[in-house]
């Protein structure tokens, strides 16, 4: 049974920072790239970050480049997404995706709010 979890979301005042994780199983990790997606509410969901299956190749949305680091251990089936300088319009549920070749995976989700 193919699995996202991811955690590590809550409350963060504005400059704070987050670390996400998302642990994968049921599927082969390693081969996969891995995105990490917002919707905040009332928005289009929008991808934050992606990371290449072998971790050497990562993208940011504009919005985040220069706050957020997205990385992947593959012996441990995980990728992070470092959230620093958090700013109140990153609040948004937060979704893994595992993609190759058309075929997707999706996490429920773990809901980031920046306020004072």
């Amino acid at each position: 049974q193919v699995q996202l979890v991811e955690s590590g979301g809550g409350l963060v005042q504005p400059g704070g920072s987050l670390r996400l994780s998302c642990a994968a199983s049921g599927f082969t990790f390693g081969i996969y790239a891995m995105n990490w997606y917002r919707q905040a509410p009332g928005k289009e969901r929008e991808l934050v970050a992606r990371i290449t299956s072998a971790g050497g190749s990562t993208n940011y949305a504009d919005s985040v480049k220069g706050r957020f680091t997205i990385s992947r251990d593959n012996a441990k089936d995980t990728v992070y997404l470092q959230m620093n300088r958090l700013k109140p319009e990153d609040t948004a549920v937060y979704h893994c995706n595992a993609e190759r070749w058309g075929m997707e995976y999706w996490g429920k989700g773990t809901l980031v709010t920046v306020s004072s």
